[in-house]
């Protein structure tokens, strides 16, 4: 698949043929839907509530599943970028999701990529727009609470990407800056 590098003044930086943000609302019902496992798993097995033990299968892959899309979702933001004409993102799709799987590093990692992506949205807005570090706590502060309550936790970790996604498309709406 091939996107264009050119820009169309009607539509800013993105054009029809670029790669389109994720769609977060997928992950919210994933959250709503992990949260709904968590009830039936309590009301067929009160004894996880007291004793914990292993979850019950549909309340793993729930939220697995929400756990993959959020990382999908991370891939695309980053794969938006690298077309983005006259920008040079510096870090690759992969290396995106990639260092998330690193243990200790992954702290360090939430804080950087939402970085890089403010130094464009804030470039293109010519004005400091978007916040990084709230991002980044937003982001590691749901990763956490997923370990306590992972349908909870699965959807705070979208309202961070929710406002990502809002940035950017301010961003892409801007004209670009003069070279």
């Amino acid at each position: 698949m091939s996107f264009p590098d050119t820009e169309s003044p009607e539509r800013g930086v993105l054009t029809a043929k670029s790669p389109p943000l994720p769609l977060i609302w997928i992950g919210y019902l994933l959250g709503i839907a992990t949260i709904i496992a968590e009830f039936a798993a309590l009301s067929l097995h009160p004894e996880l509530a007291k004793e914990g033990g292993i979850p019950p299968l549909y309340l793993f892959l729930a939220s697995f599943v929400g756990g993959v899309y959020w990382l999908v979702c991370v891939h695309r933001y980053h794969v938006v970028m690298a077309h983005v004409p006259g920008w040079k993102h510096p870090i690759s799709p992969a290396r995106a999701v990639g260092f998330h799987f690193i243990p200790f590093y992954n702290l360090y990692w939430v804080f950087k990529w939402p970085q890089e992506i403010a130094r464009f949205v804030n470039g293109r807005l010519r004005q400091p727009v978007m916040k990084p570090v709230a991002v980044s706590l937003a982001v590691l502060a749901a990763l956490i609470l997923r370990i306590f309550d992972p349908g909870f936790g699965l959807i705070l970790l979208f309202f961070p990407m929710s406002y990502l996604s809002e940035c950017l498309r301010r961003a892409f709406a801007a004209p670009a800056a003069p070279q």
